[in-house]
């Protein structure tokens, strides 16, 4: 089986890239990472989040929208929630996931929050190391480090990030910076190594120092995907995985099915746990579900064409006269999309739980307003009977 999308052939990857042996995570429980459905939902749900800013909107109401939607979803029983690395795209405002998240962690109590993911070619593994360790110690026991190897931009702004335009290394040397990067979370590296003297602060350091009586546990990390490569090296590793099923239907079943047949039990998991991220949108009517989807789809047909710009008004999308070609790709995308009334959107997050044998669904619902997306993720709720409190 070939699965081809991220730049790698899943068949390229060495056997002496991979060492499973440098993937500790000792200090991680399952139950940080296993979720538990609630309600009637056959599988947890949790929240993807773009801090997407819609036109005639600032980013600060964006960034106001995501407090107001992590609140919602802690209080409705949502297990966790994820932003995403994005970059020099108008409409998306989540270029610093490790920020954001110390904000959302200043405005919740309880649910998980995340990166999904941060782009680890982008940055060096200390940093990263660095910033979560930090958010470790705001939210102790509530942060997820998910990873991808993917620049989350076009090949011009990746090399603005990395400082070069040589960007296949960092992708080819993802495996060598997993583990670079778990060393340092875990303050283990061997002696005689370059950076054996070198500490991650907020760090273990602090726990193993003389008086020193900071907890150990760092988070746990996922690995991203939306082809092969990371499904094959996260179930290698025995590290929970996550497909981006919202921008690569086609590849989602024969992903998490190699990461399956790849797995092999770790220190951090004994068996197989995947999610699967899912653009949903739930409205009052149908019709008012599609007026919300087509926004999106319009400023996904802009980004794909080279005109990255705000989420267009439902109005405007309603109004746009797609060329035969976009309403070819227009139709492609809302096929991916669960959209509809409350009930047609647990029915059909439903089947693709069933179908994929996903272990957790998080939705992301972009739209224009944030009222929308408010609405979407409240109506969810209902349907499935979460809780209330």
């Amino acid at each position: 089986m070939r699965i081809t999308g991220e730049g790698q052939d899943v068949d390229e990857i060495r056997a002496d890239e991979i060492r499973a042996d440098e993937i500790r995570g000792d200090e991680i429980r399952a139950d940080e990472i296993r979720g538990k459905a609630e309600g009637t939902a056959t599988v947890p749900l949790s929240v993807l989040d773009l801090v997407t800013v819609g036109q005639g909107r600032t980013v600060t109401q964006a960034l106001r929208t995501s407090v107001d939607i992590a609140r919602l979803a802690e209080r409705r029983g949502f297990h966790r929630y994820w932003v995403a690395e994005h970059h020099s795209m108008p409409g998306v405002a989540s270029s610093s996931p490790a920020v954001i998240l110390a904000h959302l962690a200043a405005h919740t109590e309880r649910i998980r929050l995340g990166s999904g993911g941060v782009m680890l070619p982008n940055h060096a593994p200390l940093v990263i190391a660095e910033q979560f360790g930090t958010l470790e110690a705001m939210a102790p026991g509530r942060i997820d480090l998910g990873l991808g190897r993917a620049p989350g931009t076009d090949g011009a702004t990746a090399a603005a990030l990395r400082r070069t335009d040589r960007l296949g290394e960092g992708a080819e040397d993802f495996p060598q910076q997993l583990a670079e990067l778990t060393r340092f979370l875990d303050d283990d590296f061997p002696d005689g190594h370059p950076y054996a003297r070198i500490h991650a602060v907020p760090g273990p350091v602090q726990a193993t120092a003389e008086g020193g009586v900071q907890s150990a546990a760092r988070p746990p990390i996922w690995l991203l995907g939306s082809s092969g490569f990371s499904a094959r090296l996260a179930g290698v590793l025995g590290l929970p995985f996550a497909f981006a099923h919202h921008f690569s239907a086609q590849n989602t079943v024969p992903a998490l099915d190699l990461y399956r047949e790849s797995f092999r039990p770790s220190a951090v998991l004994d068996a197989p746990y995947a999610l699967i991220g899912v653009s949903a949108l739930a409205a009052d009517d149908e019709r008012e579900a599609r007026r919300q989807v087509l926004s999106g789809a319009l400023s996904m047909v802009r980004l794909r064409t080279g005109r990255p710009g705000l989420v267009p008004t439902p109005e405007e999308a309603e109004a746009y006269a797609f060329s035969p070609m976009e309403r070819e790709f227009v139709d492609s995308w809302l096929a991916n999309i669960v959209h509809g009334t409350a009930d047609e959107v647990r029915t059909g997050l439903d089947d693709l739980a069933k179908r994929t044998g996903a272990d957790e669904l998080m939705i992301t619902a972009n739209a224009h307003g944030g009222e929308a997306r408010l609405r979407s993720y409240e109506l969810i709720a209902d349907a499935y009977g979460l809780p209330t409190a």
